[in-house]
């Protein structure tokens, strides 16, 4: 993991994410995620059904449904659909890519990923860390914020 400097405009965006990933229907977990270039956001997502969909993201046993999109892949797909690219960019996410989801992020150019809570699988953060993503962890206590 990086040890780069945590700066104001990065704990902001942070808190952005978390604020946006109020945004999720789901209930088990909801996840925020911001793309950042040249300190304007160019891209958001949380996780959630695709658009057309039940805004339902777990079953009837409260498992998350297959077709879920993670807040990553909603953010890098809006950038796909936009005049935007994301070649470069930063990454704020609530929750610590998964391994799918590392790949997204490194085939979209994103050269830095910030994340708060650690994702039980730490594959993603491996395999971006192998490929030369800037990976870095703020510990964001919202909770006790004013």
């Amino acid at each position: 993991m990086s040890q780069s400097k945590i700066t104001k405009h990065d704990l902001a965006y942070m808190k952005m994410a978390h604020e946006w990933r109020k945004l999720s229907y789901c209930k088990r977990k909801q996840v925020g995620a911001l793309i950042v270039k040249d300190k304007r956001i160019i891209s958001d997502g949380y996780n959630g059904t695709p658009s057309g969909f039940e805004n339902v993201c777990e079953d009837e046993n409260g498992y998350t449904k297959w077709h879920v999109l993670h807040a990553e892949a909603n953010a890098i797909t809006k950038v796909a659909a936009s005049t935007q690219n994301s070649n470069g960019a930063s990454l704020y996410v609530t929750l610590s890519p998964c391994k799918e989801c590392s790949k997204l992020i490194y085939q979209a150019g994103i050269k830095k990923v910030f994340y708060t809570e650690a994702y039980k699988d730490k594959t993603g953060l491996v395999f971006l860390e192998k490929a030369g993503v800037d990976v870095v962890q703020i510990d964001l206590d919202i909770e006790n914020e004013s």
